[in-house]
């Protein structure tokens, strides 16, 4: 993980153009959306252009949605196959994911992971997101291969802690490396996290890229 920028910007499903970016800032993009049920996976790749400048760090982000909330998500080497394909994408250095598993969806998702560390190439870091309360009271990430759990502190249910002051109790170890913000949520980051992520529901401009690099 040491070899991505300390500030990657999300780039969802949208044309985006990030090609004024400075070389030190890196782009997180929505690759594929997988949706999974215990009958089918459907792989969706992205349809929306991305533009970058050739020496931009690129993560590519496969988003997982489970529809009828089913405890079982399908092939889970099969998923796995098809999140390691996004490293064959131009540019590509690593990989990460997007799945807000439910209690019951914890022990695939965790074989998931375990299946998608088999089909990496060596080395490849793997990050995912995570609910705020994996990383607090709820810790359950401490026996999976990841390199980074991204903590997510923006559009926060009733059910996940309350946002104030959640930055300062992520204890759980995968989770003291980076953050998760949004553009529109502004939060006071504290000291130690290594990597921030940027998420903004608007298009990125100059002055949002700006605003992001300044916080």
């Amino acid at each position: 993980m040491d070899r991505l920028p300390d500030l990657v910007l999300w780039a969802w499903e949208r044309p985006v153009d990030l090609r004024a970016l400075p070389p030190d800032v890196g782009v997180a993009f929505l690759a594929q959306t997988i949706t999974a049920t215990a009958r089918a996976s459907v792989v969706s790749p992205r349809r929306q252009p991305l533009l970058v400048a050739p020496m931009t760090p690129l993560i590519a982000v496969t988003r997982i949605e489970t529809p009828a909330g089913d405890a079982v998500i399908g092939d889970v080497d099969e998923l796995a196959r098809a999140i390691a394909a996004t490293m064959k994408l131009p540019r590509v250095s690593a990989v990460q994911v997007d799945f807000d598993a439910t209690l019951s969806q914890r022990p695939a998702y965790r074989q998931l992971l375990h299946a998608l560390r088999r089909e990496l190439p060596p080395g490849t870091p793997l990050s995912i997101t995570a609910l705020a309360s994996w990383c607090m009271q709820d810790d359950w990430l401490g026996d999976l291969p990841i390199d980074e759990a991204v903590p997510m502190l923006f559009r926060m249910g009733p059910s996940e802690p309350l946002r104030d002051g959640a930055a300062g109790r992520l204890r759980a170890p995968a989770c003291r490396g980076a953050i998760g913000t949004s553009l529109d949520e502004p939060l006071t980051i504290p000291r130690g996290r290594k990597r921030h992520y940027v998420f903004n529901p608007q298009p990125w401009t100059t002055t949002t890229i700006a605003e992001a690099m300044h916080r």
